[in-house]
């Protein structure tokens, strides 16, 4: 008897330590999505400067000739 309330004492914690792990992986995911997100925000502004940079180049080179 003792064996089996054994292995049943040793699945359950297995299973309570495998939930945190889940927990853990899952807050440690929300966090990196935040900062793709933050970075994807930031290589939009980025582009967006360029192209405006860019075109202003163009406008100035053309009136120059």
């Amino acid at each position: 008897m003792s064996g089996i309330t054994d292995r049943v004492w040793g699945a359950l914690t297995s299973m309570i330590k495998l939930e945190d792990k889940v927990s853990r992986q899952t807050e440690a995911l929300k966090a990196h999505q935040s900062k793709i997100e933050d970075l994807t925000t930031r290589v939009v502004r980025l582009e967006a400067q360029l192209e405006l940079l860019t075109g202003a180049a163009m406008i100035k080179r053309l009136k120059g000739d």
